[in-house]
């Protein structure tokens, strides 16, 4: 008779540390995409509902949400270049550029509330219309990842500072690339479509 250990393997399996991480991050990266999706559908449907209220022409600051874009944007190069610094071994350096994106997302921030400051001033909160109900939902989102973050990254400095760039932080690091980027890639759809189409 065979030894039920021909069958199947009784032995533990070798499994890498942090091997599901990345999966693990992927799948929820995928689940805030549907999540967008639905705000942007939501945007799409209500954005002409103004209530006899204020629209976009009559609110928004291209200047300013260029200058916005602009921080997040470069915010993204810099936290390339810390990724690129971290995996050359050069902790300083890594330290640096997540301290340098972390001040352009605090400035994207900033702005941002700025603007959503202005906008409830003027009595055009997201009580005042359906159109606005979604800007504020859809945007306010974006705004809540951006700030979460920011809370990560300033996580992950003191992990480097610490710790230094051991492996699993550079794991971490490599998942606050792709979430960052992610917002950015958010941000412009956000962009184009809440801010741009709206006013042509």
């Amino acid at each position: 008779m065979t030894a039920p250990s021909t069958f199947w393997q009784t032995e533990p399996h070798d499994h890498p540390e942090g091997s599901s991480t990345a999966l693990g991050f992927w799948v929820y990266l995928m689940s805030d995409c549907l999540m967008f999706a639905v705000l942007f559908a939501a945007y799409g449907v209500l954005g002409g509902n103004l209530a006899a209220g204020p629209g976009p022409k009559d609110l928004f600051d291209l200047n300013l949400v260029a200058v916005n874009t602009a921080m997040l944007l470069l915010s993204s190069i810099t936290y390339g270049f810390a990724l690129l610094a971290a995996y050359q071994g050069r902790q300083r350096a890594t330290l640096v550029w997540l301290l340098v994106t972390l001040g352009f997302g605090l400035a994207f921030l900033g702005i941002e509330l700025t603007e959503f400051a202005h906008l409830i001033a003027e009595g055009a909160g997201p009580q005042r219309s359906a159109f606005l109900s979604a800007f504020f939902a859809l945007v306010g989102t974006h705004g809540l990842h951006v700030a979460f973050g920011s809370i990560w990254l300033v996580t992950l400095m003191v992990q480097v500072l610490q710790k230094g760039l051991i492996a699993a932080n550079l794991r971490r690091l490599l998942c606050l690339s792709m979430f960052w980027h992610f917002l950015d890639v958010v941000w412009i759809g956000v962009f184009t479509f809440v801010y741009l189409v709206r006013m042509i």
